[in-house]
C-alpha cells in the first residue's frame, strides 16, 4: 500500500556563510502515487556531501541551484514499494537521486539496480558510488601517479580522500594524508595504511608536511583549499599534477570575507616556472569510465585493499544538523543518513 504521508526537507532560505538550521524546513505532505510508467521509491539511505553547499546558493555553477521551497537534492539508495514500470518490481533496491525525502516518484530514468548480496547497499553512496568514483577518476585520469611518486591528499579520512590515498598505494605511489585531529590521523595511518599522515590542526603543520614529503609532492589531490593549500603549494615538484576536487574550507566564505593578500601572481608564476598541471573536475566528466571503476573498486573492496568507514546518522530530521557538522569537519568517514529505520 502507498504510505499516506511523505516527509521532505526543503530549502527555506539561502545561507550567508555557514548554513543554519532555519535555512531548512521539514514538511509533511501527501505521499505521491505512481502513474503508468512510474514507480514509488522508499528512501533507505541519503548521502550528504560537501557539494550540496554550493547548490544552496543562487550562483552560476556547473549545476542549477536548488530552488527556494524545493526539496534538497542528494543521492539515495531506495527500495521500490509500488511499480507501474515494466523494468522494476516491488522490492528492487536501486541507486537514485531522489533528494532529502522519505518517498519519491521515479520514471526509471537514471536508476541503477543494486545487488545487496554483493555489497552493503549504502556503499553505493560512498566507496562504490560517487565519492569513490570521484577519487578513482580524479587520481587516475588527472593525477596519473607513477610508482615511487608522492601523492598527498587533503581530507584524507573522508569518503573521497580515503579512497585517493589507498588507490595511490595500489598504483605503487607513496600516500601522505592530511586530516584533522588525532583520531582521524590514526585511522588514516593505522587502518587505511597511508605511508604518513599530518594533522592540519598542528601549530607546525607546514613543517610537519614538509618532513613527511622529503622528495616533494608529485600529485596533490585538493579537497580543502585554504591554509592546507598554502602549506602544500611550496612543496610541489616540477610537473606536479593537482586534481582540484573540492574547496571545503572556502565553501562558506562570503566574497567580501576572503582573508589575506592576493597571492594569485605568486601562484601563476609557479604554475609557469614549475610547469604544473592544475585541473578542476566534476566526476560526471568521466561517466563513461564508471563501469571500469566499479569492476576495479569492487575487487579492491573484496580483497581488502580498499577500505572504507561510514558515519551513519539515523532519521531524516537529523539531516540538516548533520550537514552543517559535515561542513565543519565533524563527520568521520562517509556521511550517510539512514532514512528508513529498518534499512539493511
Amino acid at each position: 500500500m502507498t504510505p499516506a504521508r511523505n516527509q521532505r526537507v526543503l530549502l527555506a532560505s539561502r545561507p550567508e556563510g555557514l548554513p543554519r538550521p532555519d535555512n531548512f524546513r521539514i514538511v509533511e505532505e501527501p505521499c505521491p502515487v505512481p502513474a503508468d510508467g512510474q514507480l514509488l521509491l522508499e528512501i533507505l539511505y541519503l548521502s550528504l556531501d560537501p557539494y550540496m553547499r554550493g547548490r544552496m546558493d543562487d550562483a552560476k555553477s556547473y549545476a542549477e541551484p536548488v530552488a527556494l521551497g524545493a526539496v534538497m537534492e542528494g543521492g539515495t539508495v531506495a527500495r521500490v514499494i509500488a511499480s507501474r514500470h515494466a523494468q522494476y518490481a516491488v522490492g528492487d533496491i536501486v541507486l537514485s537521486h531522489s533528494g532529502w525525502q522519505r518517498y519519491a516518484l521515479s520514471d526509471g530514468i537514471g536508476l541503477r539496480k543494486l545487488d545487496p548480496s554483493a555489497a552493503p547497499p549504502s556503499t553505493a553512496l560512498g566507496v562504490l558510488g560517487m565519492p569513490g568514483f570521484t577519487a578513482w577518476a580524479g587520481l587516475l585520469q588527472i593525477g596519473r601517479p607513477r610508482p615511487g611518486e608522492t601523492v598527498v591528499v587533503a581530507a584524507a579520512s573522508g569518503a573521497v580522500g580515503s579512497a585517493v590515498g589507498q588507490i595511490a598505494r595500489i598504483q605503487g605511489a607513496r600516500a601522505v594524508g592530511i586530516a584533522g585531529g588525532p583520531d582521524k590521523c590514526a585511522f588514516v595511518r593505522d587502518e587505511l595504511g597511508f605511508d604518513a599522515v599530518v594533522d592540519h590542526r598542528a601549530p607546525d603543520f607546514a613543517q610537519q608536511l614538509a618532513s613527511a614529503c622529503p622528495q616533494g609532492i608529485d600529485v596533490y589531490f585538493e579537497n580543502v583549499g585554504g591554509k592546507v593549500w598554502d602549506a602544500v603549494f611550496p612543496l610541489l615538484n616540477d610537473f606536479a599534477r593537482v586534481p582540484v576536487c573540492g574547496l571545503i574550507a572556502q565553501y562558506n566564505a562570503l566574497p567580501q570575507a576572503a582573508p589575506g593578500v592576493d597571492r594569485l601572481a605568486l601562484l601563476m608564476r609557479d604554475v609557469l616556472t614549475k610547469s604544473l598541471t592544475i585541473r578542476g573536475f566534476i566526476q560526471r566528466e568521466f561517466a563513461e569510465l564508471r563501469p571500469a571503476f566499479l569492476q576495479e573498486a569492487q575487487g579492491w573492496v573484496g580483497d581488502g585493499r580498499l577500505r572504507y568507514r561510514e558515519d551513519i546518522v539515523e532519521g531524516l530530521d537529523k539531516a540538516p544538523a548533520a550537514f552543517i557538522d559535515l561542513l565543519q569537519g565533524r563527520n568521520f568517514g562517509k556521511l550517510v543518513v539512514k532514512v528508513a529505520p529498518w534499512a539493511i
